[in-house]
């Protein structure tokens, strides 16, 4: 069991009852979805646990491909076709030319990856992984941030200083990966005036400026640090009411640009024995943000989910940011009322004489050389019911063309910003979508002249 999982949380219990075996957990997985009448034809994959970056890479490349398998193979093969458990088959090894073969087949499969999601420390994070990621076909990190103040980081033994989180941010933004980071207020040492402080520099931060963001609470488990030192009377959890009261400050300053995935672990309620165990604490923070005349901005409060969308009806709104090392471009297509129909994330490199103003752009360009120079493409994302691949829409935001429409706006732009080529960070089941769209293929990205 990874560290920081406990053996009852929901995705930690599946993983243990598939034998931790990543192609029987996929076939598991897509099984239940298909099972309750869910469209699983595009699958994000997160692959959570523990510090990815830390395992060997030849585990990494047979964990994924293994992944891949299972989604192609899923069209024909359900849960109860699997051995049992201590039955399996299950290969030790893959080598390049089968991971290679997987991903090419993923390409037309039924169940597409349209996403791959990992989870690291930002101290792991180096050129040499960031390109190693991409050839695993990772399109998205979650990384174990949980404050960016070095007193705080220091007094939890978290092993890394925020300069060590920037660096992180800078590689990966340059690579063009969307960025999820993991933020918890009330570690030891904090108070509710501090995490707000906290809260704010992951924006005022010009090096930081998250994509993704998820607010986790600390809980107090017995066996910890953190439980001996609440019993020692040395560490004192929030009340509900201080931690509503933070959580709907900082959901109030959130960003349009950045989603709020999650407001709480799912971990059973039975195993905290001292913190808030108010597993619904956004809808708390919502509802006192709405009593109080505010609203959360992100993404995820605006999403039209599954309201009918007339494309007349969508307009174009921009929002651009800097950070220390790229111009970034949030492309929303919006409705009159500003709910959210689909983005698109375009990252302009920040250079001087051709050259890049920070040196971890010229570290992933010299590692990654088919980015020298060009403008990126992190994310595209439609939103509203999904729909499977070829249906036909009935209105709804996912076949109204908005991504289409999205890469040509980012195309006129990344011109107009002087940009001869436009690259972008493509799923391995998008790359034949990216190709009817004029974007042709590298050797981890693939990119279209501006």
């Amino acid at each position: 069991m990874p560290k920081s999982y406990l053996p009852n949380e929901p995705g930690a219990r599946r993983a243990e009852q598939c034998g931790f075996d990543p192609y029987r957990q996929v076939i598991t997985r897509l099984t239940a979805f298909k099972s309750m009448g869910h469209v699983a034809d595009k699958v994000e994959l997160l692959i959570l646990g523990g510090t990815w970056s830390a395992y060997s890479k030849q585990y990494r490349q047979w964990f994924a491909g293994r992944c891949l398998q299972a989604m192609n193979d899923a069209e024909v093969v359900d849960a109860a076709d699997l051995p049992p458990l201590g039955a399996s088959t299950e290969p030790e090894a893959m080598d390049w030319p089968e991971l290679l073969a997987a991903q090419a087949r993923n390409e037309a499969a039924t169940h597409r990856n349209v996403g791959l999601v990992v989870e690291t420390r930002p101290d792991w994070v180096t050129p040499g992984e960031v390109a190693h990621m991409r050839r695993l076909g990772v399109t998205k990190v979650q990384l174990g941030v949980q404050s960016v103040d070095d007193r705080i980081l220091g007094l939890n033994q978290r092993g890394h200083d925020v300069e060590t989180v920037r660096r992180a941010v800078r590689l990966l933004r340059a690579a063009g990966f969307k960025l999820h980071l993991h933020w918890m207020p009330n570690l030891f040492g904090a108070t509710p005036e501090s995490d707000r402080a906290d809260f704010g520099r992951l924006w005022s931060d010009t090096a930081l400026r998250p994509d993704e963001l998820k607010i986790y609470p600390c809980s107090i488990i017995e066996g910890t640090e953190l439980y001996d030192l609440w019993r020692a009377g040395e560490f004192r959890p929030y009340t509900d009411e201080e931690l509503v009261a933070l959580v709907a400050d900082c959901k109030a300053e959130v960003p349009r640009f950045c989603r709020i995935n999650r407001v709480f672990r799912d971990i059973p309620a039975d195993d905290i024995v001292a913190g808030s165990k108010r597993s619904n604490l956004r809808q708390l923070a919502l509802a006192r943000l709405a009593e109080q005349g505010r609203r959360c901005e992100c993404i995820r409060c605006r999403e039209v989910r599954g309201a009918r969308v007339e494309e007349g009806d969508l307009r174009l709104a921009v929002e651009e940011y800097d950070t220390d090392g790229t111009v970034e471009q949030f492309l929303a297509c919006e409705t009159a009322g500003r709910a959210l129909a689909g983005f698109l994330r375009l990252s302009f490199p920040r250079m001087q004489g051709g050259e890049p103003i920070i040196s971890e752009t010229a570290e992933v360009w010299a590692a990654m050389p088919e980015l020298r120079g060009a403008a990126l493409i992190r994310e595209v994302h439609v939103y509203g019911p999904a729909l499977g691949i070829g249906a036909d829409s009935a209105g709804e935001a996912q076949h109204l063309g908005l991504g289409r429409r999205l890469i040509g706006e980012a195309l006129g732009r990344a011109r107009a910003a002087g940009f001869a080529r436009l690259a972008v960070i493509s799923a391995i089941g998008t790359r034949r979508y990216y190709e009817a769209q004029g974007f042709e293929r590298g050797e981890l990205y693939m990119a279209a002249k501006c």
